[in-house]
């Protein structure tokens, strides 16, 4: 029991409200107060940041995580599977996602945490050029997955070694060195490489083997890559090309037929660039030249054998050795003048026999022919085919003024058009015979000099002018058919052959009309012209001479009185195909005076 005489001694507060206590005014200000004072205590955080926590309690299913806040987080414990050691008191990082859900529980992620870690460490990696550790693993399409801080990463094959890998397999589970070489935000991607990390080694010894480097210096190196165009050797730490002009003397279609992969090769430095880093080297350069080897003995006019290696359209190149080559041209393939392509005499690996024309041992070139093997048919083209001669040829081809044709292969000749037809005008040589065709012809001229023959068909026959000078004498009456009609007159076609021509006044009937194409009538011919082979006719004149028959039986000393008079009488009954017999008139007046 206390004492009354302590109690008397208390003295009331001063500043005491009764009126707020009375209220519970008072006693809320101190709640407020308490409040806020437990939450200073508490850490401060925000959502959607990563902070660090501390593992409270493990079970299989969840993971208590306490960040110094008012409750504690639970985390799946699948997200701790990659660390089966975890136990209570470990640090974690955690991610917030949400301060409170419905159930007022503090929602955390650890394995959002790591990711945005990673992100954030795999960045830092990029911008510093650092190097990380990564595992690899599985292979894809063109490269490797490589686990990176939990994030997966490609790797391109490319990116794997500084030689081409063949078999990526054997990288699956290995944990190595990478440098990150590019990184996609939008799409979270990003790009590895362990080249890059031995690349910056090499560069060092790549500039020190270039410094020691020597055009003509020979090296041992490795054949690392084989391409159509030639071989990559590693040098031991920088690369040199051998073009496959350079892998032998003789031709090589294929570098494979030469070298194989990772085989030791000996090479010589033919040039190289230290800024580009290119070497060009050599392989054929380390045995004797094939030229130096060649017989000394050999000479133009020489008989050789070889291998057809190289063909195109205007000859074919023919290896005689390995390393020795020489070319027969197209023009040396046949006597014929034709032009031809070369894939018409052989092909490449043909064997054949060839003579040599030209041989240039200081510029190591060499022509070669196979129609010197034959006989030149122009050798004794008089013997063979002399003037008057006749024979069979075959049609080549067609020009305005004849037609070329071939006797034999290498001999040609040509048939000018107006030595088809003594009789028929040609207007082209096309209307007379086709092309390949064979033909009938006499050798008119011989010009061996230019290798060119002069030949005619028309001469196989007889020359019927000949015989139609006789037939077709003037004032003569011959039947014959229009066979074409035209604006100045008409082509008649005579029973005894020949043709004949008409202006269109001495087509007019007797009946006044004018004749008609086809129509079979009696011409006169009125001039008749060997040199040039023209007759010309008249219809008219069959009738009119007869209407005229008594005045043409008069006797000699009744002639008319004037002759000019006369001229101008039969000129005036005349065309201007007429003029021969004019001629024939006036010079028997000149005889008279």
């Amino acid at each position: 029991m206390a004492n009354f005489k302590d109690v008397q001694n208390v003295q009331p507060l001063a500043d005491f409200n009764w009126d707020e206590f009375e209220n519970g005014v008072h006693a809320e200000a101190s709640k407020n107060d308490l409040t806020k004072a437990y939450d200073e205590t508490l850490n401060k955080i925000q959502e959607h940041q990563v902070v660090e926590g501390t593992v409270i309690s493990v079970d299989k299913k969840e993971v208590v995580v306490n960040i110094g806040y008012k409750s504690d987080g639970i985390i799946p414990a699948s997200e701790f599977r990659y660390n089966p050691e975890l136990k209570a008191g470990d640090k974690v990082e955690v991610y917030v996602e949400n301060q409170e859900d419905k159930r007022g529980q503090l929602v955390l992620s650890h394995k959002k945490a790591r990711l945005q870690k990673s992100w954030e460490n795999i960045n830092k990696a990029l911008e510093n050029d650092e190097v990380i550790q990564g595992y690899i693993k599985s292979r894809t399409k063109g490269g490797m997955i490589v686990d990176v801080f939990g994030i997966e990463a490609f790797l391109p094959g490319s990116q794997i070694d500084v030689h081409p890998i063949r078999d990526y397999d054997v990288f699956v589970g290995k944990t190595m060195e990478f440098k990150v070489v590019k990184i996609n935000q939008e799409f979270r991607n990003v790009v590895v490489s362990h080249k890059a990390l031995i690349e910056a080694e090499l560069e060092a010894q790549r500039k020190e083997i270039i410094s020691h480097l020597e055009k003509g210096q020979i090296l041992e190196g490795t054949v690392k890559n084989i391409t159509s165009y030639g071989v990559f050797v590693d040098l031991g730490g920088v690369d040199g090309l051998v073009h496959i002009t350079d892998l032998s003397w003789g031709r090589v279609s294929d570098p494979h037929e030469v070298v194989a992969l990772d085989q030791k090769i000996n090479v010589v430095i033919l040039d190289f660039d230290e800024e580009k880093k290119r070497i060009a080297l050599g392989l054929k350069q380390l045995t004797p030249h094939p030229w130096d080897s060649l017989d000394a003995e050999l000479k133009v006019g020489d008989h050789v054998k070889g291998k057809v290696v190289v063909m195109a359209d205007y000859g074919a190149f023919v290896e005689i050795q390995p390393g020795v080559e020489g070319l027969i041209h197209v023009s040396e393939m046949s006597w014929s003048q034709h032009l031809r392509s070369a894939q018409e005499f052989m092909k490449v690996g043909d064997e054949v026999e060839a003579v040599i024309l030209t041989l240039d041992r200081e510029e190591r070139k060499m022509s070669l022919g196979i129609k010197q093997l034959k006989e030149d048919p122009w050798e004794a083209i008089e013997v063979k085919y002399p003037v008057g001669s006749k024979h069979t040829a075959k049609v080549r081809n067609f020009t305005n003024f004849g037609i070329f044709v071939e006797l034999e292969e290498g001999v040609d000749g040509l048939i000018h058009i107006s030595d088809l037809s003594w009789t028929k005008k040609v207007k082209h040589p096309s209307e007379f015979t086709t092309q390949g065709a064979e033909i009938e012809v006499v050798v008119l001229e011989i010009d061996k000099e230019n290798r060119r023959l002069s030949l005619g068909h028309k001469q196989l026959e007889s020359n019927p002018w000949d015989e139609y000078e006789a037939i077709y004498t003037p004032g003569s009456v011959h039947e014959g058919k229009i066979t074409e009609s035209m604006d100045k007159g008409a082509v008649i076609t005579l029973n005894e052959g020949g043709e004949g021509f008409a202006t269109p006044k001495h087509l007019v009937k007797k009946d006044g009309t004018q004749a008609q194409l086809g129509e079979v009538l009696p011409f006169m011919v009125i001039e008749f012209v060997k040199d040039t082979k023209r007759i010309i006719l008249s219809h008219s004149r069959t009738f009119e001479e007869v209407k005229d028959e008594p005045r043409r039986q008069r006797p000699a000393n009744n002639k008319p009185k004037n002759d000019a008079a006369a001229i101008n009488n039969v000129a005036a009954g005349t065309s201007l195909g007429d003029l021969g017999v004019l001629a024939d008139l006036k010079k028997k007046m000149e005889g008279g005076k």
